[in-house]
């Protein structure tokens, strides 16, 4: 059975519709649709950052001074403002986000090696009512992790040994500035991996994946890190050191408080050490890629994949055409199948007897295709074809980027309503007069989504040839109120940051805001971790 879908014999002619169609079909729908979208607080915009705290003391030579003697000297990048020597150019990368869309503007780097200096950092910082952000890889999306205004930046990127790792449990304990992709090097040699995967896995550090409860691909396997993390080092703004690098499945001795430091966005505490538990690496890995005619389709191919995959079901994962139109265009990957389609579908299944789950794979794709839930099919033959397939996948973000400036929208919807959002946002940027689909020359250039269905997670983007408020006042607030009435979330995996913290109040009610902000006033009373951000 499986020889046959191996030889890709899972196809059919292509029904010829395009995303563009795929779109303005839901807009339509949706334009039919009464809506009531309630209205929460005040309509701030993005970009326009809010002002400089007048509590916070401004980074003299006398404080730069001090860190010289808790540092060592290649540790510190200091600008003459502040009586360094470096370059300002060289605080660049510190400064500005991953999109280039944040950017402050701080004068004083500290790179610190060990937890103790990250304590007299901040005990430091707490008694002179100086303020900081705490980076890691510095990819996240929602202007976490970079300054507002002058915030000195703690960077952990010299914190990354590991420190031990138990081959029988598979309990990994490291520092926080370990990045991603290398820990999953090192326990995949041990036969073992990460439960968390993303696309920045080369860059992004496991204490910040920690502080934002990053999810990613794994997430429908192994779900989220709150489950993962069996233990914490925590250094608190005064400078206390919270020592809970449990590695223990199971300690039901009262509060568990590392769960307030999992995607509190370094606003209560700077992570500086995880234990973590890894899976089992699976030893049969089967990935398909699948051409899908409709949204409904990819729904059904969902609850099909459920019902016949089962345990073994690692990964589902859907584009639109106008994502991979984007990937196709700027990554070197050709696509797998013989037509466009107006939806892609990546299916990943993982066990440990191969016989039994390519017997799965392939009576599922048979029966997706006898059933005509998909049109095409593709199914990886080696290891090489399954990293190109979640090449296509990972690189959307990355190909978007290079298509032009782009507005990211990380939400969770529920899954029967997933994509409409997607046909709402093209609908209102065309009756702005501000995007034709296929046509050049717009101030919008694309509109598209992709995500991870298995956990209604949906990534809206809008690529733009520039930022500008024309353009946001188009779907913000609208994107958070399409959230709301659909009792979403406006954060699924990114965070909150300084993009979103204005409208929490769209997932969040008062009650539970006013009680994130007296834990905030707990933990970090001077209010000097990660100001301007989350609340």
């Amino acid at each position: 059975m499986l020889s046959a879908v191996r030889a890709f014999a899972i196809s059919r002619p292509a029904l010829g519709a395009t995303a563009t169609a795929a779109v303005a079909a839901v807009a339509s729908r949706l334009a039919a649709k009464p809506r009531t979208l309630a209205a929460f607080g005040k309509d701030s915009r993005l970009y326009h950052k809010p002002a400089r705290s007048s509590t916070f003391k401004k980074l003299g030579k006398d404080d730069v001074r001090h860190f010289e003697r808790i540092l060592p000297a290649e540790t510190i990048l200091a600008t003459p403002a502040v009586g360094g020597s470096a370059d300002p150019i060289e605080l660049e990368g510190f400064n500005a986000d991953w999109l280039n869309k944040y950017r402050g503007s701080s004068q004083l780097v500290l790179r610190p090696k060990t937890t103790k200096e990250v304590s007299d950092i901040l005990k430091y910082c707490n008694d002179q009512g100086i303020a900081v952000v705490p980076q890691g890889g510095n990819t996240g999306l929602v202007g976490g992790s970079v300054p507002v205004h002058d915030e000195v930046v703690l960077s952990l990127r010299n914190m990354n040994k590991i420190r031990s790792y138990d081959e029988l449990s598979g309990i990994l304990v490291c520092d926080a500035g370990c990045v991603l992709e290398e820990l999953g090097n090192y326990v995949g040699e041990r036969d073992h991996i990460m439960p968390l995967d993303l696309g920045a896995k080369g860059s992004c550090h496991i204490g910040g994946n920690v502080a934002t409860n990053a999810g990613g691909i794994r997430f429908l396997r192994y779900g989220t890190l709150h489950g993962s993390v069996l233990g914490l080092e925590v250094v608190l703004p005064d400078g206390t050191i919270l020592d809970n690098m449990s590695t223990l499945r199971k300690d039901n001795t009262g509060y568990d408080l590392k769960q307030l430091f999992i995607g509190s966005e370094g606003s209560l505490g700077v992570i500086t050490g995880v234990s973590i538990a890894t899976p089992r690496k699976p030893s049969s890995v089967n990935v398909a890629v699948l051409g899908v005619p409709s949204y409904e389709n990819v729904q059904q191919a969902f609850k099909l994949a459920r019902r016949r995959c089962g345990e073994i079901l690692s990964a589902y994962e859907f584009w639109d055409a106008n994502c991979m139109g984007a990937v196709l265009k700027h990554q070197e990957l050709k696509n797998p199948l013989s037509s466009d389609y107006p939806f892609y579908v990546l299916i990943e299944t993982s066990g440990s007897n191969k016989d039994h789950d390519d017997e799965k794979m392939g009576a599922l794709l048979e029966e997706l295709m006898e059933q005509g839930i998909v049109e095409d099919g593709a199914l990886a033959q080696d290891d090489s074809q399954i990293s190109r397939m979640w090449a296509m996948r990972e690189g959307i973000p990355e190909s978007l980027g290079k298509t032009g400036p782009t507005y990211k929208y990380d939400v969770s919807i529920p899954i029967p309503v997933l994509y409409d959002i997607v046909g709402d946002i093209a609908g209102r940027l065309e009756t702005a007069k501000l995007y034709t689909p296929g046509e050049p020359g717009n101030p919008v250039r694309l509109v598209c989504g992709y995500g991870h269905i298995g956990d209604g997670n949906l990534h809206l983007n809008v690529v733009a040839e520039k930022f500008e408020d024309r353009i946001t006042n188009i779907f913000e607030p609208y994107v958070y109120e399409w959230v709301s009435s659909h009792r979403g979330s406006i954060s699924a995996e990114h965070g909150v940051g300084l993009m979103k913290r204005d409208y929490l109040g769209y997932s969040k009610s008062p009650e539970m805001i006013s009680y994130m902000k007296r834990i905030k006033d707990l933990f970090d009373p001077k209010g000097i971790l990660n100001p301007y951000k989350v609340v």
